[in-house]
Order: C-alpha cells, then structure tokens, then sequence
C-alpha cells in the first residue's frame, strides 16, 4: 500500500486529469467553487440558526421566503430544494408531531346557529373571524387552553387568552380583545361573521350577546370535520409546533407572557404561503391584495389541479 502511494504521488496533475478528461484549470475551478459553495451554505446556515432563534420550528418553505433578500443581497444562488438538502444534511429539519385532545363540548342546551360560512372565500379584513380553542400541554401532568379569534382573510390573530380551565371566561376575554380592535376602525364597519364549533363556550349567553351587541353575524360548523373551520384548526398547529413546544413554562403568568410574545412574532414576522409569503399584520393594515401559494391535498383523488391552502 505505501508503494502505491509513493507512485501515485509522483504522478503530475497533468496526467491526472488528463486520466479523467479535464483540464488543470477546471480542476482549480472546481476546488475554488468548492470552497465558495462551503463558504455560501455556512452563511446561510447562520442566517437560518439567527431566523430560528425566534422561530424555533419555521418550516423549510417559510424561511426560503425569509431569506430570499438575504440570497439576493449576497449573490447565493440557491433553490428551494437545495435549502432543504442542506437543511438535511445539518439536522435542521422539523419533525411534526401530531396530537389530539378534546376541548369542543357540543352537547349542551343552548341554541347552535347554522353555517354562514360555505363556500365564501373572504376578499377583505374583518370580514370573517374564525374562533377556537387549543390545548397546550405545559409539563406531565398540566394542561393550559388557549381561545384564539384570527381574521380568515389576513390570518392576523386578532384576540387571544389562556386560562387554565375550559370555562367560557376564556373565550369571551379573546374576544374582547378582538373587538377592541374594531373600535379603532373609523367611519362605518362593513359586515363581519364570527364562525367557531358548536362547544358551549360559543353558545353560552355572555359569548353570543357580546357577537350581538357589536352587530357581529354567528356562524357555527354543523359537523365534527376539522375542515368546517380549516383557518382555525392551521393556526392552533402552527402556535403550538413551531412556538410554544420549544419552550418550557411553570406557572399561567409565565404561559401568558410567552404566548403574548408568541403572537406578536407570528402576526409581525411569520410569512404564510395563503397571504403571498407576507405577514399577518402587514396584510390585516393594507390594502394588500394577496394569492394562495400553497396546494390543497384534500381531494387530490378528484381533482386534478386545485390550488388551495
């Protein structure tokens, strides 16, 4: 072995990459290339490690968006694809972890109201507000509920509150915020629609009364399939995979600090493919017209080409 060695290390590059057809230029070129390629993904993985930071659990597709400028800025040529590659070659893909646990309670006797909702594609803010409520489990033993109101159109999380039990105070407090919001509004306010579940938190007379008394239409889902509020269901996912699981809390002073944080990162910083990879906040502000990026899997056995979220 060491004498094959020593004869291979006699041998010239010039015999070498005549051997392998190529040029001692294009074998320079190639090492230089190399080492740029090494120095570009490392910029790009700094960036990334930076936009994680405060975004623990950003899928792929979100932080091509994200560091599109910074590509740009630094002349990287880098596809979508090849973020994903690198991403995979450092570990840096997010595992999804899918969990399930009840909080509708739908058996109750007060009044449920139809479905005002099927088939209308929203075209403006507050137009219709989608309302639910998510479990975040906090340690072994401890589970806290989160009430959210997010606007379907900007995807903007307009009201919010957690609480520690599922009573109807919850829902009502995020609530409360998201009309607030509407007082800001000046002159006339167009129609608005507030859709949620039939849970008795929706239903209960405090909840109802306060829809009724700012001229907010009542919209219910009238079965049990998570699409009849697919807006909601999204962003209860994407608070609790990509935020809330990263971070360890002990008490509910803790839990509501962090989730005020959380939201502010998500409606100010968090691009989503259904508002043209901008932010929540930005669109819910301007009169922004957006596009739908992303495909829906649900009917891929019928329809061949459908683009939805």
């Amino acid at each position: 072995m060491a004498l094959i060695k020593e004869q291979y290390s006699r041998i010239s590059l010039a015999r070498l990459c005549g051997w392998f057809g190529i040029t001692r230029q294009a074998y320079y070129q190639d090492s230089y290339r190399q080492i740029e390629v090494g120095i570009e993904e490392s910029l790009v993985l700094k960036e990334i490690n930076a936009i994680r930071t405060l975004h623990p659990k950003l899928g792929v597709r979100k932080i091509y968006g994200k560091i599109d400028p910074f590509l740009k800025s630094h002349q990287i040529k880098m596809g979508r694809d090849a973020l994903f590659d690198l991403l995979a070659r450092n570990n840096l893909l997010i595992r999804r972890r899918k969990r399930k646990a009840m909080t509708t309670m739908s058996k109750h006797w007060f009044r449920k109201y139809p479905n005002l909702i099927t088939g209308i594609v929203p075209s403006r803010p507050n137009q219709i507000w989608v309302s639910d409520i998510t479990y975040w489990k906090i340690n072994d033993d401890r589970h806290l509920y989160i009430s959210l109101v997010t606007d379907a159109y900007s995807k903007k999380i307009v009201g919010y509150h957690v609480a520690d039990n599922l009573e109807a105070v919850g829902c009502l407090q995020a609530l409360q915020m998201a009309v607030r919001t509407l007082k800001l509004i000046l002159g006339s306010r167009l129609p608005l629609c507030h859709h949620s579940d039939r849970g008795i938190q929706y239903c209960s007379n405090q909840y109802v009364k306060l829809l009724q008394d700012n001229e907010i239409d009542i919209s219910m889902t009238e079965s049990g399939d998570p699409r009849d509020n697919a807006i909601a269901e999204r962003i209860n996912g994407i608070l609790k995979n990509e935020y809330l699981s990263a971070y360890q809390v002990e008490s509910i002073k803790e839990a509501c600090n962090l989730l005020h944080d959380v939201v502010g990162l998500y409606n100010n910083d968090r691009p989503h493919m259904s508002i043209s990879n901008l932010y929540p906040n930005f669109v819910h502000h301007n009169q922004v017209e957006t596009t739908r990026l992303w495909k829906n899997y649900y009917h891929r056995k019928t329809v061949v080409k459908e683009e939805s979220d």
